[in-house]
């Protein structure tokens, strides 16, 4: 009885009009927008752009581009968090004809029983048959608690004509103890057709210790015979996620190094795949590039590719951060967390094969919708503005008006010298003792590489672990930055050289700040509009 002469009590109450002193009316309190104080904002559940489920989250993209629909499937292995105990990732999609807009396809490939060998799944690719019109997923089987004798590993195949029901043939199963390969390592099958007629199978794994990425041929994709070592990996290295395709000349291996002090998307090329190979033969370490083939920070992994006969894209994910704290990032001896957002990148090639990741073309279309920007506060000294120019000298900073939920920032930055300083500051409010900045460093007169630091009075400066990769100073000291920011998403670019991303909380409803360091730097140009 007390309990219901509470709720009609409590109806009542709420039943009455809303109102103030000396009013009818209710008041809203509206939060006042034009300030520059700190905020704390949170994700939206779902996002869009740098793609995340309503439900759990990213973890090793599979690309393909079928040949039938004229668009690109991304297959990825769904993390809920938490995860069934020992059966766990069942292989969802999405689709999408641009890398930036994205349908769901729901469940492809769920997970088997706990007895059977694919309790686990994990990562694999897609290929479609013209002579049989079927769609094939070879992918990763992992055995629950596995004895000495089975296989913790091994590739499984399922099939689908209308890539929408998928039918698993439990009659295949490719195990490396079979063909002396390892039977706890032996997974990410990637299979692509040889200028030779044939379908290859490329599969990490170890022999005699040693990581080795095996090759397995076949004339139908139904029947697969050992073809022996296509590569070998350096010194202690493991290469997941292998992908293996032809750009113009070049042919080139995208890897992802597991190696916990690395933890990044790599690449290697050559001008014929025994060049490409002859890259890592004993322990060669024949780079690419004069950053070691990274193609970005820590903060995207499992960098895997597709393309449609005119452009390839690479589609990876961004981890999450423990506790939504900005600075744990995994540095070494740990590791990021497993899955995040699904981010795609366009794949750059340079007059001298070597690789760097842009923006998707649809990107800067999607966030149309230009907006005012205003500065907000300044350093006391140190800062000239004219017509929405800025020079900075010293240690001196611009602060500008509050970002949304899906940011396009772009400026141009021009420094006076060639060891001049700059960053990006974000979640930066005028009463922060601790903000995140990007920070374009100069290792030399000649080199530059952005690092991630905590600033502020709290700050705890340089955060290891997620700084980006060597690049080479722009000949006029000019650097066009692009910044896309997808809730706590955060890739980008400068020039057509480096791509960085990574994984900042709070960027929402807060402020931002452009900062100098010693030096002398012009900032021009500078934009932002949202979707």
């Amino acid at each position: 009885m007390k309990t219901m002469i509470n709720t009609i009590a409590l109806a009542a109450l709420m039943a009455l009009p809303l109102c103030s002193c000396g009013s009818d009316e209710a008041v809203v309190e509206q939060k006042d927008w034009d300030n520059t104080t700190y905020f704390a904002s949170s994700d939206e559940q779902i996002q869009a752009t740098f793609y995340k489920p309503y439900s759990g989250y990213v973890g090793d993209p599979m690309p393909f581009f079928d040949p039938v629909a004229k668009d690109f499937k991304v297959l990825y292995l769904q993390d809920y968090r938490p995860n069934p105990a020992g059966t766990y990732h069942p292989i969802w999609g999405v689709s999408t004809t641009d890398g930036v807009n994205y349908t769901s396809l729901g469940e492809l490939i769920p997970c088997g029983g706990l007895k059977e060998q694919d309790a686990a799944l994990g990562t694999g690719s897609t290929i479609y048959n013209e002579a049989d019109h079927l769609y094939y997923t070879f992918y990763t089987g992992g055995k629950y608690q596995p004895t000495a004798t089975d296989a913790a590993q091994a590739v499984m195949m399922a099939t689908s004509a209308d890539f929408k029901t998928w039918t698993k043939d439990r009659t295949f199963i490719l195990r490396g103890g079979d063909y002396g390969y390892s039977n706890n390592d032996f997974r990410d099958p990637f299979v692509f057709k040889g200028d030779d007629g044939l379908y290859h199978m490329l599969i990490a794994t170890t022999r005699n210790g040693k990581g080795t990425i095996a090759d397995f041929t076949s004339p139908d994709l139904k029947s697969w015979t050992d073809a022996g070592t296509f590569m070998t990996m350096m010194w202690d290295r493991f290469y997941e996620c292998p992908d293996v395709f032809k750009m113009g000349d070049w042919w080139y291996l995208v890897y992802s190094e597991k190696h916990a002090a690395i933890r990044r998307v790599q690449y290697f090329k050559g001008k014929t795949l025994d060049e490409l190979k002859a890259c890592t033969a004993n322990d060669a370490g024949r780079w690419p590039d004069s950053h070691e083939g990274f193609l970005d920070s820590r903060g995207l992994y499992a960098g895997k590719t597709a393309s449609d006969g005119t452009n390839r894209y690479l589609w990876g994910w961004c981890p999450t951060r423990a506790g939504e704290d900005n600075t744990a990032v995994g540095a070494y001896p740990d590791e990021p967390q497993w899955a995040g957002n699904l981010v795609a990148y366009k794949l750059v090639q340079h007059e001298d094969g070597t690789l760097t990741l842009g923006q998707p073309d649809a990107l800067a279309g999607k966030y149309g919708q230009q907006q005012d920007v205003k500065l907000m506060g300044q350093s006391e000294s140190g800062v000239s503005a004219q017509s929405g120019t800025y020079a900075l000298t010293g240690d001196a900073y611009a602060l500008f008006n509050r970002l949304g939920s899906h940011n396009r920032i772009s400026f141009t930055v021009t420094t006076a010298g060639n060891t001049d300083k700059f960053g990006i500051s974000l979640v930066r409010g005028s009463d922060s003792e601790k903000y995140y900045t990007m920070v374009v460093n100069p290792e030399n007169d000649n080199t530059r590489k952005v690092n991630f630091e905590e600033e502020g009075s709290a700050g705890k400066g340089f955060i290891a672990g997620i700084d980006g990769y060597n690049f080479s100073r722009p000949a006029d000291n000019t650097y066009h930055v692009t910044i896309y920011t997808d809730n706590s998403v955060c890739v980008m670019y400068i020039n057509d050289v480096c791509s960085y991303t990574n994984r900042i909380y709070g960027i929402a409803r807060n402020c931002w700040s452009i900062n100098n360091y010693g030096g002398s730097i012009t900032v021009s140009d500078v934009q932002v509009s949202q979707y």
